[in-house]
């Protein structure tokens, strides 16, 4: 072997072995430090958990209604009369006042000539009392002496044998008189009276309008005395009681009332399985057609808290910290409102997580910010 290929030998292996260690070298100077791996540690606030009785406050709605409500409908039919007040919405009547007054001129015409027709009937028989029956003119004559046409008819005197029934039955006096009491009767239908003091919500005819016989004329109410019907729960129907005090408020929540319950249905609507409760309401701020809200005290939950609902994780699970680590615990809730829920499960003193922590899971490192 020449020695020109010996020399070429060597430099090539040199150069393999130079560019074996350059490149180690280069790597080696890339290689870059892993900075130790630093725990992050969130601050939490939490709650200490003291057990206690907690009131079961069932919340339910709905529009106040008179207790008191007198639609009013004809019964007859004429021109609508002039009356004590106009018959206008709004206007008060006191108990006793004329609320409408229909035209009765005709009617009241046909029961005068009525009643005339049974005094002349009764007057036409007093001869044959007189010579049949003497025993018994008497007083049918006292009867004719105090008949007045312009007055309700009074009484017929009491039958006292089988011969006087006979005989007055027979002249159709009897049948005449009840006529007479149905017309009387009917008569007093053209005029309608307050039956207790209140005001007209709704007025649908006006002075001169034809009044037809079962047209509805208005609705009329007492404005002292209210009551609220609700739905509540049948789960919660053996805790209410007749006279318990329930307290009301208006939508925007600025106005409280005070009510009672005054009835409680026992049928349960099969579609919603609810009740009704009828809460009584006395107010001088509370108005026909009014939306309240009601809250019913309907129970009491011994060992238990009430806690915000967005702090139940998977409907029955909440965040507490035991030795600075997050632990996920099994509760029990047993009501739920809007707003919160009550739970039970939790021991005294137990570290309630009180806000809630993103991305929070079980085990996680925290620090209590606040107790």
């Amino acid at each position: 072997m020449d020695t020109r290929k010996i020399i070429l030998s060597i430099l090539g292996l040199a150069l393999i072995v130079l560019a074996f260690f350059g490149a180690k070298a280069i790597i080696a100077s890339n290689v870059q430090e892993t900075p130790p791996v630093s725990k992050v540690v969130k601050n939490v606030f939490v709650d200490t958990v003291r057990n206690r009785t907690v009131p079961i406050v069932v919340p339910a709605n709905g529009s106040v209604t008179a207790l008191q409500r007198f639609e009013l409908y004809s019964e007859v039919q004429g021109i609508l009369l002039n009356s004590s007040k106009e018959f206008r919405p709004g206007q008060k009547y006191n108990k006793g006042q004329i609320l409408l007054n229909i035209d009765s001129n005709e009617f009241s015409a046909s029961v005068q000539s009525a009643k005339s027709d049974l005094y002349n009937t009764i007057t036409a028989i007093m001869p044959d009392l007189r010579m049949d029956y003497p025993e018994v003119f008497e007083k049918w004559q006292s009867y004719l002496n105090d008949f007045d046409i312009r007055e309700t008819v009074p009484p017929l005197p009491e039958l006292t044998t089988d011969k006087e029934k006979y005989f007055i039955t027979g002249r159709g006096i009897i049948s005449s008189y009840y006529t007479i009491k149905n017309l009387e009767e009917r008569l007093r239908k053209f005029t309608i009276v307050a039956p207790f003091s209140g005001v007209l919500t709704e007025a649908l005819v006006n002075r001169g309008t034809l009044i037809r016989q079962g047209q509805k004329l208005g609705e009329f109410i007492d404005p002292t005395v209210y009551e609220l019907e609700v739905a509540i729960a049948k789960k919660f129907s053996d805790l209410l009681q007749e006279g318990a005090k329930v307290e009301l408020r208006n939508l925007d929540k600025t106005k409280t009332f005070e009510g009672t319950v005054s009835r409680i249905n026992s049928r349960v609507n099969q579609e919603t399985q609810t009740i009704q409760v009828f809460i009584r309401v006395e107010d001088e701020e509370v108005s026909e057609g009014m939306y309240l809200e009601a809250r019913l005290d309907a129970n009491a939950e011994e060992n238990a808290i009430e806690i915000p609902r967005e702090l139940l994780v998977e409907r029955s699970k909440v965040f507490v910290v035991n030795d600075s680590l997050l632990e996920l615990v099994e509760v029990n809730p047993v009501y739920f409102t809007e707003d919160t829920v009550v739970i039970k499960g939790l021991e005294d003193g137990a570290k309630l997580v009180s806000a809630s922590v993103p991305g929070a899971y079980s085990g996680m490192l925290v620090t209590i910010e606040e107790e």
